[in-house]
């Protein structure tokens, strides 16, 4: 791994504080560098397709705050609408105007009927699963290994994101009562699918997927997985549950849905919904939300759920997200993934790169007689991390601030113009040669 440059003083000061008041200095683990090595960069600025640190290093962001900065940072009709609303007061408590239309922004977007609004992708899975339990009166739930739902209990067995980047065991502090009723399946596997069913049919509240995977790296469904796993929930009276808070409204106005049409039961959303501010939500049939309270006797509640500012940023959001800024998106992402392959295929490194719509990630395999492509959490727990790391670095030092994991999807801006193209182009050569420097 690289060196810490000179020029990160102020970030390690930072740091040292920061570990001093906060466990691992941070307050989400990826953003320790743990897995890469290294001081973490405190940013101080956004603005369009750049961040900048505290020590003054400007950076071309392919991270955007992990999905939600779709359009880049500091987009001025966001801050012009979020300035607006904050003016007028920061939270109330009651019921807004906002909320009722960004409501009624996501119901025209996607399959659900109805949505209730909640602060964060956690809080609307964890939701989520409460209302299916209470829906169909069952107690077990279906997930898959290496998809990441937020830091719910029953659901961080054998899960993605930050719990494989640093090679946590998903469920200490968990009770055993808690994972006795989570059953971990292999993703992409519709023959373990039918045997889960076929043993616990009538124990299943649900099946929870992310709608494409993003969390162990993008690993998409394969051919009509997710309408298996509907038909498959249909048939044995559970619920199917796709998690959207990574992939909705950034590959697609739609989200994933608007790649595959397959009509969940109950859906999950985060992120861009947000536009860079605490929001998501959870939504799905009309006959099902109804159990909810205060309609029905599932409890759901969040001070801040609704929250105005929130609201606010986000529906702008989506209202400048159209169809010429998705086609930019898909283009940029594009264009990114065949300057990375070039640079790594000069240097002869292995190597998978596999999307979703815009979202994308780069696998560093063993070798080019591996699989084509990676289906599964076993597929992409094989990678050689050392050269991700180097790589990393390697970027990081060229300007360029990616994902610090391996396992993290990469994200793309509107912002991100062909000087900003040229900017990863010309990181991208001291990187590839950085990563074939690591042995297997």
């Amino acid at each position: 791994m690289a060196a810490v440059p000179d020029h990160t003083e102020q970030s390690a000061a930072l740091f040292a504080r920061a570990s001093a008041v906060t466990p691992g200095g941070v307050n989400s683990p990826v953003r320790a560098f743990r897995a890469v090595g290294g001081v973490p960069r405190f940013m101080t600025q956004g603005d369009g397709s750049h961040i900048t640190d505290v020590d003054g290093n400007r950076y071309l962001d392919l991270v955007c705050s992990w999905g939600p900065m779709l359009l880049g940072h500091a987009h001025p009709e966001v801050i012009a609408a979020v300035q607006a609303a904050v003016a007028r007061g920061t939270s109330y408590g009651t019921p807004t105007e906002p909320e009722v239309l960004l409501g009624e922004e996501i119901v025209a977007r996607t399959p659900v009927d109805k949505v209730r609004l909640v602060s964060s992708g956690t809080e609307a899975t964890m939701s989520a699963l409460r209302l299916a339990r209470g829906f169909t009166g069952r107690a077990k739930i279906v997930k898959f290994a290496g998809c990441y739902h937020g830091h719910v209990d029953a659901l961080l067995a054998q899960a993605g994101s930050g719990v494989i980047t640093l090679g946590i065991p998903g469920t200490p502090g968990v009770t055993e009562a808690t994972t006795a009723d989570t059953i971990v399946l292999p993703y992409n596997d519709q023959a373990a699918v039918t045997a889960a069913f076929a043993e616990y049919g009538d124990q299943i509240a649900a099946v929870i997927t992310e709608a494409s995977p993003g969390n162990m790296g993008v690993v998409p469904p394969l051919d009509n997985f997710n309408a298996f796993l509907a038909k498959t929930c249909t048939d044995n009276g559970a619920l199917f549950i796709s998690d959207e808070v990574m992939t909705g409204f950034r590959i697609t106005r739609s989200g994933y849905y608007g790649v595959d049409g397959v009509v969940p039961d109950l859906m999950t959303f985060g992120k861009v919904m947000g536009g860079g501010f605490p929001a998501a939500a959870f939504g799905g049939r009309a006959d099902v939300m109804a159990h909810l309270a205060p309609e029905g006797s599932v409890y759901q509640a969040g001070t801040l759920s609704g929250n105005p500012i929130a609201t606010t940023a986000g529906l702008t959001t989506l209202r400048l997200a159209t169809d010429e800024v998705y086609a930019k998106l898909d283009q940029t992402a594009l264009t990114i993934q065949s300057l990375v392959s070039t640079a790594l295929d000069k240097e002869g490194v292995p190597h998978v790169i596999q999307a979703a719509g815009n979202l994308f990630s780069v696998f560093f395999v063993e070798s080019t007689d591996g699989p084509a492509e990676i289906r599964d959490f076993a597929g992409a727990n094989a990678q050689v991390l050392p050269r991700f790391g180097a790589f990393f670095h390697a970027m990081l030092d060229g300007g360029v601030y990616l994902p610090p994991s391996a396992f993290e999807a990469w994200f793309v801006s509107s912002a991100i113009d062909d000087d900003g193209l040229a900017e990863i182009e010309s990181a991208l050569a001291p990187a590839a040669a950085a990563a074939a420097a690591v042995e297997n």
